[in-house]
């Protein structure tokens, strides 16, 4: 026997609109991932949305895992974008691990790594 509150409910998930959550995914970065360069003074990542800065951060870390960064985000205009100011690096290979909130609250993260030339 077929309810007919069944149908009702079928139709209504049918024709209810669709709503799509994004991520705030890692776009470009500067330096560049895997880029060997002069050393640089910051670390600026731009990602596919907007970002809850407060909830999101960013860390470079040396060859033997200390931060090499100033600990605190730069302000910067674009709200997809995040920076970081840096102490001055020897050459060497350095981490970026990045945790981004986007707008709609939802969290990514991950790292790359550049290289300062000597």
């Amino acid at each position: 026997m077929f309810d007919p509150r069944v149908g009702v409910l079928a139709a209504l998930f049918a024709v209810a609109p669709v709503v799509a959550w994004a991520h705030a995914h890692l776009t470009t970065s500067n330096p560049a991932e895997n880029a060997t360069i002069s050393a640089p003074t910051e670390v600026s990542l731009r990602f596919t949305q907007a970002l809850e800065k407060n909830f999101s951060s960013v860390e470079v870390r040396n060859a033997n895992g200390q931060r090499v960064d100033d600990g605190k985000l730069r302000p910067v205009d674009d709200a997809t974008a995040l920076a970081v100011g840096l102490q001055k690096l020897p050459p060497g290979r350095y981490q970026v691990i990045w945790h981004a909130t986007s707008v709609d609250t939802h969290r990514t993260e991950g790292s790359f790594v550049f290289t300062v030339a000597p």
